[in-house]
Parts: C-alpha cells; structure tokens; sequence
C-alpha cells in the first residue's frame, strides 16, 4: 500500500487531530520514518499525556513545550517503544516537565525466548533502531490502565516490531506506535522484532475492534480492522513467497529478499533481508523450514515440507 500524498503536515505545529486530542509531527523524515514521528498530546486544561516525544531533537522539545496551552502542563509521558525515533527525547521531556515516564520496559524488556537467546549469541546482527539507555520511570503492565485528567488509556502489550511496544487504548482511539500504519508494513528485524509475536499482536489489536488508529508515522488508519487484515494476509503472502523462493533451493536472507522484493529499491533491500529473516526464524519455529548450522544473519534455510 503507497503512502497516502496528502499527509505533509508542517513539523512542529501542534494541530488536533480528534477532540482531546493534537499532533506534533517531528522534523525527522527518513525512508522508515516517513514524514517524521508523531507525537500526540492527549488532554487538554490540564494534566497532557505526551505519547512517543520522538527521538533527542531539541527543537521538537520546544514545539511539545510550546504547544501547552495556559493552564496545562505534562503530567504523563508516554512511550509505546523504544526506538531511537520515538523514545530518546523522554528523558529531556521529564526534565523540563517533572513528568515520569511510563512503558512497559527498557530495550531489552519483552523480547520472546528465542531472541532473547539469538541476541546474547551475538550472531544474529539488528538492533541498530533501539535506544540503549531508555529507563522508564513507571513499569506498565498489560492491560493497565492509566488516567489523567479528563482521559484515560488502556495499555496493551504487543510485542512483534519490538519487544517492549505497547499501544494505548482511549475507548476505541490507539494511539498504535509503529504496529500498524496506514503508509507502511512494520519491520520486523531480529533479535528486536519477533514475527511469531507480530502476528499475535496484530489479531490482538483487531479483536478489541478499534474505530481509528493514531500512528507513530504517517496519517490515522480510519478503518483499522481492513487494514490489520490486509497487514496478516500480506505476511501470510510473503511468507507463502519465501517457501516458494526455497524450491530454488536452500538459501539466505539476502537471496530470498533479491528473489521475493522485486519491488524495493535496492537501498532498502538490507530492511527487507530483515524481514525475511523474520519470516525464516518464524518459519522454523513452524519446522517449515530448517538453518543449515547456527542462526546468523546469513544463514541458509532449506524447505523441510
């Protein structure tokens, strides 16, 4: 699915996006961030949930700061993971605000068994993304809910994109992180990104049937059941493309990408080898396929059905 044209809001305004609720979009586009990391205010006359400030950019800073109006102040600060794109500039928010920061852990929280062994084994490559020194202040577990003036959210773990991602749930509007958005698929890098968990995450989010969905990139998801079905049958497809890429014969990520992603440019092919990856760690937990030696980042995986 393209990227929708007419999402090019201008960095650093604050602009309401539902009651309640207003969007700072930060000067940091890239080719996985889009037109930059959403920020989202939510509240308004008093006690501001800031949701993802975004990564350590001291002008976005002042735009969060600029955008309170009198009478209101940050009383929560919120991060659904811990990326380098969504997390770094809690740590200078808490300091200018007094603010605690809430999520569900550091960078290493949440990651399933299997990468969390791939990670200590150090063959495995990834976690370029993640933000080493992230520490919350607040531990939320999942399903808690946490409340401020005048709103409320329900923290829900999904892990997948990352292991420590949650979204918040404010009666049918989620903010989503980078789960689901309505201008990209998710990566899914090994060892932060667990596929097996992706998936679970993403029949997760749709069973509570959100109405819309407040993205860390690009515009809301306005149908956000179609779009999280489109998203698992789209995995299911790639998934299905990589064993047929296999009957070639046993072979890499690197390869399998070239032979499935004819359509990325090649500056994006290393991102997409992730994703393969992900898929073939997925695949042998399903003894669909199995690793010729210890998995790295340039094993090679051969069909066992």
């Amino acid at each position: 699915m393209q990227a929708p044209d007419d999402f090019n809001p201008p960095a650093g305004v604050a602009e309401e996006v539902a009651p309640g609720i207003r969007r700072i979009l930060c000067n940091n586009p890239s080719a996985f961030t889009y037109r930059g990391t959403n920020t989202y205010l939510l509240g308004q006359g008093g006690g501001i949930a800031v949701i993802d400030p975004g990564p350590d950019d001291r002008a976005h800073l002042q735009a969060i700061l600029d955008a309170l109006a009198p009478g209101e102040h940050v009383s929560h600060i919120l991060v659904t993971h811990s990326h380098l794109d969504h997390s770094p500039l809690a740590r200078p928010l808490a300091e200018a605000t007094g603010a605690q920061v809430w999520a569900y852990g550091d960078s290493e929280a949440g990651q399933s068994d299997i990468m969390r062994r791939l990670a200590a084994a150090g063959r495995i490559g990834g976690g370029e993304g993640a933000d080493p020194d992230f520490a919350p202040d607040r531990l939320v577990a999942d399903g808690e809910v946490i409340a401020g003036d005048g709103w409320s959210v329900t923290a829900v773990w999904t892990p997948g994109h990352f292991g420590n991602h949650m979204v918040f749930d404010a009666d049918g509007t989620v903010f989503a992180g980078d789960l689901v958005m309505s201008w990209s698929t998710s990566i899914v890098s090994p060892p932060d990104g667990d596929l097996t968990d992706f998936m679970f995450s993403c029949a997760r989010l749709r069973a509570r049937s959100p109405r819309r969905l407040l993205t860390g990139h690009g515009a809301p998801v306005e149908d956000p059941v179609a779009r999280i079905d489109w998203l698992i049958a789209h995995r299911h497809s790639r998934e299905a493309a990589i064993l047929e890429a296999l009957t070639q014969g046993p072979a890499n990520a690197r390869t399998l990408a070239e032979r499935v992603y004819t359509d990325v440019a090649p500056a994006l092919l290393p991102a997409a080898a992730r994703n393969v990856l992900a898929h073939l760690i997925d695949l042998t937990g399903k003894s669909r396929v199995a690793p010729e030696g210890p998995l790295t980042a340039d094993t090679v995986f051969a069909r066992q059905d």
